[in-house]
């Protein structure tokens, strides 16, 4: 399927400067200034990937995150002149994949379209020929190569990042693993000791499983030293 790529800005100038980058690199742009078509894009196009704007002026591009998060796993950049911490904290959170801040160098917008890519189609390759990597651990049962986490038989419905810290663990249980290994890891970015999207994700992953954080049968707190599946 040939990649289709939302993208969201009510800056005309940016939305269309965005869409001649991706364009050049053979992928179909689908462009909307504003949230209300461009949910309605999300409802029915099947796309690969979503490039949306904090600030629109009607729904803002954390609804349209969290939109998609209901039932699609493609990756989601989002875009802004934001500065601080506390934005892109909160786009990582609700399920967003990266976050670039206007205004940005082309090479490295694109570079960072096709680090998603590569990411993403990474979790989805289905196995060829080969035992797909899976690990079960007390009826919890997560598979690399289809991208599928199962609890006692039930589908979990994870976002990429969400597996991608779930398998970690899973991949070094019985080993306690720091907050700034698992960023640094699922990420691809240098960790900050005021960042708390990991215990953000932790904690959706465990809502998800319905495990406790008192008392959890699967991801268990060490605190002060990081997190561990036994």
């Amino acid at each position: 399927m040939d990649k289709k790529i939302l993208v969201v800005d009510d800056e005309q100038s940016i939305a269309d400067l965005i869409e001649v980058y991706l364009s050049a690199e053979g992928w179909k742009v689908l462009k909307f200034y504003n949230g209300a078509d461009a949910l309605a894009c999300i409802e029915r196009e099947e796309l690969s990937m979503a490039i949306l704007d904090v600030m629109l002026p009607d729904i803002d591009g954390f609804k349209l995150c969290r939109k998609i998060r209901e039932k699609y796993y493609y990756p989601v950049i989002m875009l802004t002149a934001k500065t601080q911490d506390i934005d892109k904290i909160t786009g990582l959170t609700i399920g967003a994949d990266d976050y670039i801040t206007k205004p940005f160098n082309p090479l490295e917008f694109i570079a960072r379209v096709k680090t998603q890519f590569r990411r993403y189609e990474q979790y989805n390759r289905s196995g060829t020929g080969s035992s797909p990597g899976i690990i079960d651990i007390r009826g919890l049962s997560i598979s690399r190569d289809t991208h599928r986490c199962t609890l006692n038989g039930k589908a979990l419905t994870l976002t990429p990042r969400e597996f991608s810290v779930l398998w970690y663990l899973c991949e070094n249980r019985g080993r306690v693993i720091s907050s700034e290994e698992i960023f640094e890891k699922v990420w691809g970015e240098a960790f900050l000791n005021s960042n708390n999207t990991v215990m953000a994700h932790i904690g959706r992953i465990r809502e998800k499983m319905n495990d406790s954080g008192r008392k959890p049968k699967y991801i268990k707190t060490v605190w002060g030293v990081g997190y561990q599946i036994e």
